[in-house]
């Protein structure tokens, strides 16, 4: 039986894909072998050793301790792309938001008084302050072309947009996805020249930290739009209203409220919608739950931020030894050393690095003890290794 932490709100439709009679699933259980989580923070909390997985039921993992799960060779897994509706849909939404200035003039119409005649009067007389402008032929640059990006790119291109990309680490799953008629842009400086509307869609890491800021706001066209539904350090507040009130940026649309951005005439503010979603919170549940079951039931990693994807088909008969490592020369060798020794035969065995870490998966025939599994644990750069 496994034992299954939720630290959040599961949606149901996801907890139901872990069978009661294999996993045990409360928010209170006491040495978990996984853990679910959403928007929980475990930075600060003493996870214990009997923690196989932890599971993020989203795309971020910015609340997850993942470098130092990684180093007890603890797998962290997201679910990429399933709220990518979700948030594409809120980003086509502040297109439109900043094109044709409709918070200001719906906040222009609250604040209309007097009697029928008088509203009209007004309206007919304020409407010209709103005037806004129409997608079909304007520049969309999108930063980062995962799954949100490719649907953000795509649906653009489809209402009439130009549409530039950027992805120095793009997939060939994701390529296949993108519209053919998307261009790519040599460089993020290009693409902030080229663009009158820039998305982001990049994760927070250090790299990432700051990147639209006051020189790349410099080269986009006057009066651009920035949209971001990403993370918020990703961009320079202080550089975007400084854009703005030059009159450089017509608008910034973006999902993090904060005292510099919430009453700014030209910015709109969202609390956080992008993945708020009936259907993107149960898309993420599901994935996350099937991730973790595969994981702790057959040992196979698939959207883990932290170790390789690795997939090895059940050998009928054999048992299976799971292995997480650092990525580092003649693991194997030492692994097969030690199974020989024991005259086990390996029937099937896939290896695969990502990084600085490793994850191999074996299956063999024979008895694994708890002693050999204790001398392949004890493997120099061994991180983890369990018995299936």
């Amino acid at each position: 039986m496994y034992r299954i932490q939720t630290l959040n709100n599961i949606s149901e439709r996801g907890l139901a894909r872990l069978p009661r009679d294999r996993f045990e699933v409360a928010s209170s259980i006491l040495e978990p072998h996984g853990i679910l989580v959403r928007s929980a923070d475990m930075h600060a909390m003493s996870l214990p050793a009997s923690v196989l997985a932890v599971a993020r039921a989203g795309a971020g993992t910015n609340n997850v301790p993942v470098a130092a799960l990684s180093k007890r060779g603890v797998p962290v897994f997201n679910a990429p792309g399933a709220n990518a509706n979700a948030v594409k849909e809120l980003v086509i939404a502040g297109l439109f938001l900043a094109a044709r200035n409709v918070c200001a003039a719906w906040d222009f119409a609250r604040k209309l008084a007097g009697d029928d005649k008088a509203i009209d009067e007004a309206t007919e007389k304020g409407k010209k302050n709103f005037v806004g402008f129409e997608l079909p032929g304007r520049t969309l640059g999108v930063i980062g072309l995962g799954a949100i990006g490719v649907e953000v790119a795509n649906a653009a291109e489809r209402l009439g947009m130009r549409v530039i990309g950027y992805d120095p680490q793009l997939t060939v799953q994701r390529a296949w996805q993108l519209s053919a008629s998307v261009e790519q842009a040599s460089s993020l400086d290009d693409l902030f020249s080229r663009s009158q509307f820039v998305s982001v869609h990049v994760p927070l890491v250090e790299a990432t930290r700051g990147l639209v800021n006051a020189s790349r706001l410099q080269l986009m066209p006057k009066d651009g739009v920035l949209l971001n539904f990403s993370r918020a350090p990703i961009v320079d507040d202080a550089s975007v209203i400084a854009a703005l009130d030059a009159g450089r940026l017509h608008a910034y649309i973006c999902d993090f409220p904060n005292n510099a951005l919430k009453d700014h005439a030209k910015v709109v503010t969202l609390p956080h919608l992008g993945a708020s979603t009936g259907e993107a919170e149960e898309n993420c549940a599901v994935m996350v739950a099937d991730t973790l079951r595969d994981y702790l039931e057959h040992g196979n990693v698939r959207n883990s931020v932290n170790f390789p994807d690795a997939f090895l088909p059940r050998t009928a008969g054999a048992a299976r030894i799971a292995i997480a490592n650092s990525n580092v020369p003649n693991m194997v060798g030492q692994i097969s050393t030690l199974l020989a020794g024991a005259q086990i035969n390996i029937a099937e065995l896939l290896n695969k690095s990502r990084g600085e870490y490793a994850y191999t998966l074996i299956d063999v025939e024979g008895r694994v003890d708890d002693a050999l599994l204790a001398r392949i644990r004890g493997i120099e750069g061994v991180l983890s290794a369990r018995l299936l």
